[in-house]
């Protein structure tokens, strides 16, 4: 997973995450991302993309999902963030 792409969120949102992860020392070689499709509502956009996102983290069997946003790229930022929270909460 790289954290250099345009999640559409404040920088200094995307800096603070960045931060926590150096911090928990989280590889994000390990992260895996898979995507499908979304349900429920939001109408056709929802139901037509695959803007759904579960991540996958072996070493502690974390899988966070998201599918809040319409966007793909900020539903990656919010499973992500998710991700470490649980992370957090382990350690």
């Amino acid at each position: 997973m790289r954290l250099n792409e345009d999640f559409g969120v404040a920088p200094g949102k995307l800096t603070g995450l960045k931060e926590r992860i150096v911090r928990l020392g989280i590889d994000l070689n390990k992260v895996e991302e898979s995507f499908s499709r979304g349900g429920g509502k939001g109408g056709q956009k929802v139901k037509k993309t695959s803007n759904r996102v579960q991540l996958s983290y072996a070493p502690l069997d974390i899988l966070p999902a998201c599918q809040r946003e319409r966007k793909r790229s900020l539903n990656r930022f919010l499973a992500l963030r998710e991700l470490v929270d649980q992370i957090e909460m382990r350690v």
